[in-house]
């Protein structure tokens, strides 16, 4: 099994998780925010991303970041009905927030209308696209972004709305992108989509939740994505903190020694886990 006892890598030493879920939320978690951090530390972690559909986890940051020295927090805000929707000003407070914890903006999630048109019916769903163009709203959002040297993650648009999002996203002058898990059915990009997203200058997320349910595709089938998209633009996240799921470091350690397993080399697993992650932060 994938949370099965693993080889001797499983060394997590400046790994950065950019996709971390944790109470508090407003629905269920395995594990609060304090604890993945002080679990993330004794392992040598360099730094976690706070993720939370409907409220912005840039406070959450600063509060870990001060009451758990020694691991780097950073926090960001999705853009679902819960903040307004593609909303200006809720981006630009969360830019404002104190110790400056806040980075990253994710366009709607399940909120979106790609979602609301292929997962789940949403009657409130937010739009960032119409006919075949991005909104102006969102315009002033990308362009509110690269003043305040944000970065963007493409939430749960769909393959066209994420490649409308990063051409418009370099043309604002934000050079921080990344496609939140295109593998999930949630979002459903192509390989040569996401070439072509990697062309244009975003990374792609894969996280190691593809592998549980409802997702559960195969390690075979996870490493042979990675190795179409090239290890150079691709970001290796948990995604994890729900319930029945392995905590963030269990579920990172077992994965990245089975990525060991099919061939990836350190330096390969260094670039996806450290450096990527730390370029799309701006902490390098």
């Amino acid at each position: 099994m994938l949370w099965a006892a693993v080889s001797a890598f499983a060394q997590l030493d400046g790994v950065i998780d950019l996709h971390v879920h944790s109470a508090p939320d407003s629905g269920p978690r395995s594990i609060d925010a304090l604890e993945v951090a002080r679990m993330a530390r004794r392992r040598n972690m360099r730094a976690l991303l706070f993720k939370n559909h409907y409220t912005s986890t840039a406070p959450l940051a600063y509060l870990v970041s001060q009451a758990v020295p020694g691991i780097e927090a950073y926090g960001g805000i999705v853009l679902n009905r819960s903040v307004g929707g593609i909303n200006p000003a809720a981006v630009e407070h969360m830019a404002k927030t104190t110790g400056g914890r806040g980075r990253v903006v994710w366009m709607p999630t399940f909120d979106s209308g790609h979602y609301h048109r292929t997962v789940k019916p949403n009657p409130a769903f937010v739009p960032v696209s119409r006919g075949g163009e991005l909104l102006p709203e969102v315009d002033s959002v990308l362009s509110l972004m690269a003043a305040f040297d944000l970065a963007l993650a493409t939430g749960h648009s769909s393959p066209r709305e994420s490649l409308l999002l990063i051409r418009a996203a370099r043309q604002a002058g934000i050079e921080r992108i990344i496609v939140t898990h295109p593998l999930l059915p949630d979002v459903g990009m192509s390989l040569e989509l996401q070439r072509q997203a990697a062309r244009l200058g975003a990374f792609l997320e894969y996280p190691i939740a593809l592998m549980l349910p409802p997702a559960s595709i195969s390690v075979e089938e996870f490493a042979e994505a990675v190795r179409s998209v090239g290890p150079p633009h691709v970001i290796l996240t948990s995604d994890l903190g729900q319930v029945l799921n392995p905590v963030h470091t269990d579920g990172l350690t077992a994965f990245l020694a089975r990525l060991r397993e099919r061939g990836f080399t350190r330096q390969q697993i260094n670039l996806m886990t450290k450096s990527n992650p730390a370029r799309f932060l701006g902490l390098d």
